[in-house]
């Protein structure tokens, strides 16, 4: 692992002592998949369109649980499949109130996103969709998708090689997410999705990073991916406008290759 992860998972493990109240009790969660069919129904991609204050490297805006919920908006209205939610606070600047908010005011499903270690995390807040990642996790993985669906939340399982997504493979998970990021070296390599896509049936596909316009949307849906999870050039530009473009993203492709033919 990268050493801003070992950072970021020192700073997890001192959080977890005092975790805000939890409640095993079983959620009603919004389906995702009914979202993605829904979207693509329409020839529109699902866009998982993400609140995201900051990244380790890059501070992009102060995001109250207000302004979470008014950026969240945005993003439905623009025809986003499910809204992503940093809770990690130290270093990518987000909170479970953001959560709570945005889950408040939208009617999609909603994913938290955070560096998941035990399992009394998975039920700190209601989100319908929960980021596990299988790299962090490794042998305990299994317990931890098993744990996610028994509280009625879908575990989207993040994987970045072929090691990783075997393990997720072996699972229950019904959410394979690929991150084209690679945790030892952070640098983004869109074709990790192409590679690792193909090798992937029967589950619900999200390519993660390094997604900033139409044509690398187009080329992530091309490599078979039922999804995309889009944060850092949603944040910068107008949210509603950006959203809007990657979910429409078919549409130019198809305007495109009109006018080639004529």
């Amino acid at each position: 692992m990268h050493q801003i992860i070992n950072d970021i998972l020192d700073s997890t493990r001192k959080r977890l002592p005092h975790p805000v109240k939890t409640s095993k009790e079983k959620i009603a969660a919004r389906s995702f998949k009914e979202s993605i069919k829904t979207i693509k129904n329409k020839n529109l991609i699902p866009v998982i369109s993400e609140v995201k204050p900051s990244s380790p490297t890059k501070f992009i805006r102060d995001v109250t649980p207000q302004d979470a919920a008014q950026i969240a908006k945005q993003m439905e209205a623009a025809g986003a499949a499910a809204i992503s939610v940093l809770t990690e606070p130290q270093f990518f600047k987000g909170s479970i109130k953001n959560l709570n908010s945005v889950r408040g005011a939208v009617g999609i499903p909603v994913l938290r996103k955070d560096f998941i270690i035990e399992k009394s995390q998975i039920h700190e807040a209601d989100s319908d969709l929960i980021l596990l990642i299988a790299g962090i996790l490794g042998s305990n993985l299994n317990d931890f998708v098993n744990e996610s669906l028994a509280s009625g939340r879908e575990p989207l399982v993040e994987v970045h090689n072929e090691m990783e997504l075997e393990n997720a493979l072996s699972t229950h998970a019904n959410i394979i997410g690929i991150n084209n990021r690679d945790l030892t070296t952070m640098k983004v390599d869109i074709s990790t999705t192409e590679k690792l896509a193909s090798l992937v049936s029967g589950r619900i596909i999200v390519s993660e990073s390094g997604i900033s316009s139409p044509e690398v949307a187009v080329r992530m849906m091309d490599a078979g991916v039922d999804a995309i999870l889009v944060g850092t050039s949603i944040m910068l530009g107008n949210v509603y406008e950006k959203t809007y473009e990657l979910v429409h993203a078919l549409d130019s492709k198809i305007r495109k290759t009109a006018d080639e033919r004529r």
